[in-house]
């Protein structure tokens, strides 16, 4: 009787660790970059659920594993960066914690850049800055990304890149879990949710975001913007828009193409954050100069290839239900 009690229990186990594998938010990786004093971290969460369909706006749908920043980039960091060696990146509209603002996608794009090249990896776009200006080329066919249809703006090899539409799409929308168990789809808004989020200027309950503020308020702590998504992403709605790697054709055909924002921000409202809105800026500009000064609004953060392939979380189950299974099968031959 001792025997079969503790088959039992462990079977019991094996079966709560399934269920407990199935949870959405993807496991947090911490990647270091810069030295000395300025050394600093990158969080991101894994983004899985390979093949899953588009949502009914046509974004969200990825067949790759990958990983997203936990956060947006916050000016900190720009400073470290910069101290370590990055060069001719300017944001500053904001300090400390603050999301980067003022930050043009050319210049977000060179700090992924950086951000591969100073560890030892190959660079995201083929940049180049000259009199005071960026441009970018794209890469021929055989050096661009292939995943998910030919990318001509993203090397093939990159490790680290600003996240594209679907990319972002889907880290900030979708659960597997969205009408219960093996039932996916989008929630309306970034924060696990279809309901209207709670207005805060400040903050990590669940089903919150930073938005509804004055001006004068400005976004919070890159870590303290909000409700998370359902992988476990923070900010991707309310705090401040965020430059998108896509080309809002939506074609990543000519490198001079206005890009993609979505996200919404800590002063406009909830419709911008949703999955309805998306709009788009010079890929050279959105500073406080130009584009009706609205460069205090935008940020950005980074995505990545996984460190490595990762089980799907059915996968885990279905390995852990499978031990258990063998586990009691065992107990069982040994019992009087």
């Amino acid at each position: 009787m001792k025997i079969t009690s503790r088959c039992t229990a462990a079977a019991v186990l094996f079966a709560g660790f399934a269920l407990a594998s199935t949870a959405e938010a993807g496991p947090v990786s911490v990647d270091a970059f810069g030295s000395g004093a300025n050394t600093f971290t990158v969080d991101f969460v894994n983004i899985g659920d390979t093949g899953n369909a588009a949502d009914t706006t046509g974004y969200g749908d990825v067949a790759y594993q990958y990983r997203m920043g936990t956060y947006e980039i916050s000016q900190d960091v720009i400073d470290m960066a910069t101290a370590s060696g990055m060069a001719n990146v300017t944001a500053g509209v904001y300090t400390g914690n603050q999301p980067a603002a003022d930050i043009s996608w050319y210049e977000a794009a060179a700090f992924v850049n950086w951000l591969n090249t100073s560890t030892g990896k190959q660079q995201a776009y083929d940049l180049t800055f000259s009199n005071g200006s960026w441009s970018m080329s794209l890469w021929r066919s055989l050096q661009a990304w292939q995943l998910g249809g030919e990318n001509l703006y993203r090397n093939r090899d990159a490790h680290y890149f600003l996240p594209n539409e679907n990319e972002w799409y889907k880290a900030a929308y979708y659960s597997p879990e969205h009408g219960g168990a093996g039932s996916p789809g989008f929630y309306l808004y970034p924060t696990a949710s279809s309901m209207v989020p709670t207005i805060v200027a400040s903050g990590t309950d669940a089903g919150t975001a930073v938005y509804g503020q004055s001006s004068e308020v400005g976004p919070a702590g890159v870590d303290l913007a909000g409700g998370l998504s359902p992988y476990g992403t923070m900010g991707q709605g309310g705090n401040l828009y965020e430059w998108l790697e896509t080309a809002y054709d939506g074609d990543n055909s000519d490198g001079s193409e206005s890009r993609t924002i979505r996200g919404g921000c800590f002063n406009h409202n909830d419709y911008v954050m949703s999955t309805l809105y998306r709009t788009n800026f010079a890929s050279s500009g959105v500073t406080s100069s130009d584009m009706q000064g609205v460069g205090w609004l935008v940020g950005f953060r980074v995505a990545s290839v996984p460190l490595l392939s990762i089980p799907e979380p059915s996968t885990y189950a279905l390995l852990l239900l499978g031990a258990g299974a063998v586990y009691a099968w065992k107990c069982r031959r040994r019992s009087p």
